[in-house]
């Protein structure tokens, strides 16, 4: 395994607990043809390297993309939230059918890194974090990557009309990646678990974990149903749903801290502005 954190003009890879400067940019990985073959010949040369003082989201010139109702926990939240507009069959259907939800989340400038603020709309009053394990795709749509995503949604204004889904999901700071993208020869084991910890005041008030075995979908159907008709020339982020849910009664707050820990890459953290 092989972790990168961005590190200015170039990025930091650890391997085997070592860190080395690799002259090489986000951009230039997802557009090759093998991005961990490039990777391992940078490093034969490569010399040590402090970790970036400062870690920041694994992100150049992608676009970040999601999937839907992946889980089944996920169907059955967005079903309860969209009751009053008529729209929970929507999520059966989604649930079965062969075609995935497949929607926008996010440009470059709206992605926040490790220790940064996500946000809230201020015109919602039902905003949870989405946990989710990212895949990383390059640019001929071959998923050669891991990392954390955040997918901040506004669970009120979704579930008024499925049509303000975009309002519901892409904004400033809606989402957060990293701490760093990994790549591995190897796919994560199924029973890979994703955990998240919401603090408010020094206290917890939301905890819960699932293992990626509970996605639904391959990552190899919901990445050629990303790319079919569409191109990504940099590469491209999928979030692959979440099935961590919290109670209906709860929303974030300014202030709480966010953890999403997926051991085999690391913990996430950022703090609602």
């Amino acid at each position: 395994m092989i972790h990168l954190y961005p590190a200015g003009s170039h990025l930091v890879a650890v391997k085997d607990g070592t860190a080395f400067h690799l002259e090489l940019m986000l951009d230039a990985l997802f557009t090759a043809e093998d991005p961990l073959t490039l990777v391992k010949a940078k490093l034969v040369d490569a010399a040590r390297a402090p970790l970036p003082a400062k870690l920041r989201a694994p992100i150049q010139s992608q676009e970040v993309w999601a999937a839907g109702v992946t889980y089944l926990r996920s169907m059955s939240a967005r079903k309860d939230e969209s009751k009053k507009a008529g729209g929970d069959s929507f999520y059966d259907r989604v649930y079965s059918a062969e075609r995935p939800e497949l929607f926008f989340k996010a440009t470059p400038h709206r992605v926040a890194g490790p220790g940064e603020p996500v946000r809230i709309r201020s015109d919602s009053t039902w905003n949870v974090p989405e946990p989710e394990l990212t895949l990383a795709f390059n640019s001929a749509g071959r998923l050669f990557g891991y990392t954390i995503g955040n997918d901040m949604s506004s669970r009120d204004i979704e579930g008024e009309n499925p049509l303000y889904l975009p309002q519901a999901k892409t904004y400033s700071r809606s989402a957060a990646l990293g701490p760093a993208l990994l790549l591995t020869e190897e796919p994560l084991a199924p029973s890979t678990e994703i955990a998240i910890s919401i603090r408010r005041t020094g206290a917890e008030v939301f905890s819960g974990s699932t293992a990626i075995s509970q996605i639904k979908r391959t990552f190899a159907s919901l990445g050629e149903f990303l790319f079919r008709d569409n191109d990504f020339p940099s590469g491209c982020y999928l979030m692959t749903g979440t099935g961590i849910v919290p109670p209906n009664g709860f929303t974030l707050q300014s202030g709480d801290e966010i953890s999403i820990t997926i051991a085999p890459i690391g913990t996430l953290t950022n703090i609602v502005a």
